[in-house]
């Protein structure tokens, strides 16, 4: 077990995971250049850093939690002649796979060495340290970093070589993005139709078209409680991530030849939605469905 975290990247997912690592006896120390997720993470038992740059300078491990591809490039270049000779970087955020690979180049390059790590669960998943980790890298690093990371997940895959467990989350959220499309189109379909939601949820939670949209993420009010949809659609995983990640799949199908257009079309609907509802959770994409609907009738 290392002893020494470094966690760069305090937002809403980032910040439960270095609180978990603090409560599981690691010592954490952490950077964000928000004030507020600084003070947060000093409440919660991590030492901050006044730079990114100190923060990695006697960690054992590096953990990031950043916005986009950019950025965890910006931060790498900024930070890994910092790094003690040998540091595993462990970058959770979700980018490009072409980015994931050029950060794990610099990383080998700088003479350390280099997992991508995305992970699935959203805010309650890191809060609840039950998140699915997908990484990539090589198998003696995966090994190195699999202690900490059951500390945060419930479940571990590693994926294959370097961008491969970005290439697990974009599959991942392409397949989510389509089916919670399709699903809130099916409830809208049957309100229509005098179809309630409890009967539709009766039925298609037993039936073929049962999917994990529904059963644990239902995007209408009712039939599961603990879903964004009822409490006003609050992320949750928020539309703005969700379409960040489609425009990932999407720029990959298209660079890699595959005729997938349905993952281009979810990109363009969730592009749409968040133009106006950026900050709600992507399930309230329904309620963009129902509206749309009516509108077409009138």
């Amino acid at each position: 077990m290392a002893t020494v975290i470094g966690f760069l990247g305090l937002g809403h997912m980032g910040g439960p995971m270095a609180a978990n690592l603090v409560r599981a006896g690691y010592e954490v120390v952490a950077f964000d250049p928000a004030p507020a997720a600084r003070d947060q993470a000093r409440a919660d038992g991590a030492t901050v850093a006044d730079t990114a740059a100190a923060a990695v300078a006697q960690a054992e491990v590096v953990l990031t939690m950043l916005p986009n591809g950019r950025v965890v490039l910006d931060v790498y270049r900024d930070v890994l002649a910092a790094a003690a000779p040998g540091t595993l970087f462990v970058d959770c955020s979700t980018i490009d796979v072409a980015d994931a690979r050029q950060a794990a180049e610099l990383a080998v390059a700088a003479g350390h060495r280099a997992l991508d790590a995305p992970v699935s669960g959203g805010v309650s998943g890191a809060a609840a340290g039950t998140l699915t980790f997908m990484v990539g890298g090589a198998a003696d690093d995966f090994a190195a970093a699999l202690p900490l990371l059951e500390v945060l997940g419930g479940k571990v895959v590693h994926c294959g070589g370097a961008g491969v467990g970005q290439a697990a989350k974009i599959c991942n959220n392409l397949m989510l993005g389509i089916s919670m499309i399709g699903l809130s189109e099916a409830l809208v379909l049957g309100e229509k139709l005098g179809l309630r939601h409890d009967e539709f949820f009766d039925v298609v939670s037993t039936a073929s078209g049962q999917c994990w949209a529904l059963t644990s993420y239902c995007p209408v009010p009712g039939p599961v409680p603990t879903s964004p949809a009822n409490h006003d659609y609050r992320p949750g995983f928020a539309t703005v991530l969700m379409t960040k990640d489609l425009g990932l799949a999407a720029n990959a199908l298209r660079d890699n030849g595959v005729d997938g257009r349905l993952g281009l079309l979810a990109a363009e609907l969730y592009d749409r939605f968040n133009r106006t509802a950026a900050d709600k959770d992507f399930s309230a994409i329904v309620t963009d469905i129902r509206t749309r609907s009516g509108e077409e009738q009138e």
